[in-house]
């Protein structure tokens, strides 16, 4: 199997908030993509705790332009409302039910992976509570993920973004915490790199349960277009082949200066990434 092969690249709606949905899938079957990541912004899949967009649509717009689903990327950071970690019987049941209905999208769609996040605690607050709160909520999603055929994939965030699971480390006692086969681990480079780790690092502590990831360059910045940041690629994608990862790549470039022109920043990463791996297989 070529490097070619191997992997699969995903676009994903979110730098696309300022464009409708059927021009994200027509011009990310024109760059070439091979999947797509739906990330459920309000404009394009509105998806709350009591109801959602009919997937219909999505369906359509997938079977049209030869782009399969390949993961439902729901909405989950502060200030989001919803929260894995959510304090509170009324903001627990909504979020529970909003992840809920996330998994059954993902059913639906057969996407068959939800991106998932540990959530975030209160700074005012001890985080082993929030932590514990985390705990359950994954368990409880992990369980019904399983019921509906549909795999959790957790990534770690950035301090500024939750005082949870930031690294390696963070996410493997959350695995360990949950203990749900359902419950797997998304690498999100732009994590990856603010904790100063490496794609070898994760690969070495997760391996095959590793199923997911955003990839993406970084500078001062994450989750920028390939090109735009100092990271290495190529080292990306030859530690990820050496540990036997094929699944899919969604460029998550989400910094707002793509929002005018998502397509280009595309269009800079696929090129990239096409480079790299004709460099692999020669």
């Amino acid at each position: 199997m070529t490097l070619h092969q191997r992997f699969r690249a995903a676009a994903t709606n979110c730098a696309y908030r300022f464009y409708s949905l059927e021009y994200f899938f027509s011009s990310s079957q024109r760059e070439g993509f091979d999947a797509v990541e739906l990330w459920c912004g309000p404009m394009h899949f509105f998806m709350d705790y009591a109801a959602n967009d009919s997937v219909s649509h999505i369906a359509a717009l997938s079977k049209k332009s030869g782009l399969p689903i390949c993961a439902i990327c729901p909405e989950q950071n502060n200030p989001k409302p919803s929260n894995v970690a959510a304090r509170g019987d009324d903001a627990i049941r909504r979020s529970r039910q909003y992840f809920k209905r996330a998994i059954d999208v993902a059913a639906d769609l057969g996407a068959g992976m939800v991106s998932i996040t540990s959530g975030w605690g209160f700074l005012d607050e001890s985080r082993e509570a929030a932590w514990d709160r985390s705990v359950r909520m994954l368990s409880t999603l992990g369980s019904y993920a399983g019921e509906r055929g549909v795999t959790l994939a957790l990534e770690a965030l950035q301090p500024e973004e939750s005082n949870l699971c930031n690294c390696v480390r963070d996410l493997r006692t959350m695995l360990e915490d949950v203990g749900s086969a359902h419950l797997k681990v998304l690498l999100d480079t732009g994590a990856m790199w603010r904790a100063g780790e490496s794609v070898r690092d994760y690969m070495d502590a997760f391996g095959k349960d590793v199923v997911h990831c955003h990839f993406t360059d970084a500078r001062e910045t994450s989750h920028l277009a390939w090109g735009d940041g100092v990271r290495d690629m190529r080292g990306d994608l030859l530690a990820l082949a050496e540990a036997g990862y094929s699944g899919c790549l969604t460029f998550e470039s989400v910094d707002p200066r793509y929002f005018v022109d998502p397509a280009a920043a595309d269009r800079q990463s696929l090129a990239a990434l096409k480079r790299n791996l004709e460099e692999f297989d020669t």
